[in-house]
């Protein structure tokens, strides 16, 4: 008996030894990996936002095969990219060659204390506290060699990145039908419509996010730009890109956007600083009580807290890219954990888990899977059932 006993402890033990170093494999696997990894969730984001668009078009267009679809739908994507860059390209070319040609006078300006800039700089002995530093500024400037190095690979990096990720994209969305019908035949037939229903509200989540944060960052950036224009401060279309950019960052970005092009617009005049302050004040009220509750209302509506909690969260575990994630991410966990607490307790969800339809979530089939919970959850309420 005694043998038996030792016999069962050493399996065990060398269980237990087994599931820990296979974790540990897992862990060490990940984290080596976590560029690649970082850029197929990347390319799985993207790929449930193009997806209902493919969908829509073998739907609606006759003899449609959905590689054309996909196709169609990537090229229409890239020139859409393409066209908001070109707007942006032009004014930064032209303010770039203006820079270049004005920098020699610039640098007279600062020197002799003329200009918005000059002025601050005399006012703050800036001039004198450069060439007071002079050996330390020259002592830093000889050590950029390195870091200019790095950040050369890191655009390199990055450029392999995005094909990458548009690669993936592609081959996701391309090969979606076939995962999504292989996944779900290892269920039976109810869970398998379950399933799909509860990746339906997880996807909408998804798309309904990113398209919505990316419309309300280019009218950021839009009424920015027209803002600036207007009250004459220079390299407009610049600050312009930045602060749409940065309005894509849940709840911090719009601000820092608007501390950046606030100051430009101070240094260029007052009245230009006032008029942009006060641009930026009316905008937040807007994008906060107006656009996004307008542009947002199909997707799932998470309180101030939580979406705070993700993206503290979300920039901890993963940096800007756990910030750009964070709030659908946290809709998709409240969507799983709403079905997970609706199913334990024998019934469909009584409202949608995304957005504010009248009808259930459940509008593919819903009477027909109504009743089979309904009589599932008499014959038998333990939650086993899932």
């Amino acid at each position: 008996m005694g043998e038996t006993d030792n016999a069962l402890t050493a399996r065990r033990t060398l269980i237990v030894l087994g599931l820990a170093l296979a974790t540990g494999a897992v862990l060490f696997l990940g984290y080596a990996t976590r560029r690649v990894l970082t850029w197929i969730v990347i390319a799985a984001f993207f790929a449930v936002a193009l997806h209902p668009a493919v969908n829509w078009l073998t739907r609606k267009v006759t003899g449609c095969r959905r590689w054309l679809a996909t196709l169609l739908v990537f090229v229409a994507a890239t020139a859409l990219i393409g066209g908001m860059i070109t707007l942006f390209v032009a004014p930064l070319a032209r303010e770039g060659a203006q820079v270049a040609a004005d920098f020699p006078r610039i640098v007279e300006d600062l020197r002799n204390g003329r200009g918005p800039a000059g002025q601050l700089i005399e006012r703050f002995h800036l001039l004198e506290h450069v060439r007071d530093n002079a050996d330390r500024i020259r002592e830093y400037a000889s050590g950029l060699g390195a870091p200019t190095l790095a950040f050369l690979r890191s655009v390199a990096t990055g450029v392999a990145g995005i094909a990458t990720i548009v690669v993936l994209a592609y081959l996701m969305v391309l090969e979606a039908p076939k995962i999504v019908d292989g996944f779900l035949a290892l269920f039976t037939p109810e869970r398998a419509g379950h399933i799909r229903r509860v990746g339906h509200d997880c996807a909408k989540t998804v798309t309904g996010y990113l398209t919505g944060n990316l419309l309300i960052s280019v009218i950021c950036g839009t009424l920015t730009y027209l803002t600036l224009m207007l009250t004459g401060v220079p390299y407009a279309g610049l600050i312009a890109l930045f602060v749409g950019l940065a309005d894509l960052i849940p709840l911090v970005g719009a601000t820092l956007g608007a501390v950046v092009a606030t100051a430009a617009a101070f240094v260029q005049s007052t009245t230009a600083g006032i008029v942009v302050l006060v641009f930026f004040v009316v905008y937040q009220q807007l994008e906060n009580h107006l656009l996004q509750p307008m542009i947002f209302a199909r997707t799932v509506r998470l309180n101030p807290l939580t979406v705070l909690v993700a993206i503290l969260l979300a920039v901890e575990l993963a940096g800007i890219l756990g910030a750009l994630l964070a709030i659908p991410v946290a809709g998709i966990v409240q969507i799983l954990a709403r079905d997970l607490w609706d199913t334990r307790r024998g019934r469909l969800k009584a409202e949608p888990a995304v957005g504010e339809d009248r009808a259930p979530a459940t509008e593919a089939g819903a009477a027909d899977t109504h009743a089979a919970y309904d009589s599932g959850a008499a014959a038998d309420r333990s939650p086993a059932r899932w």
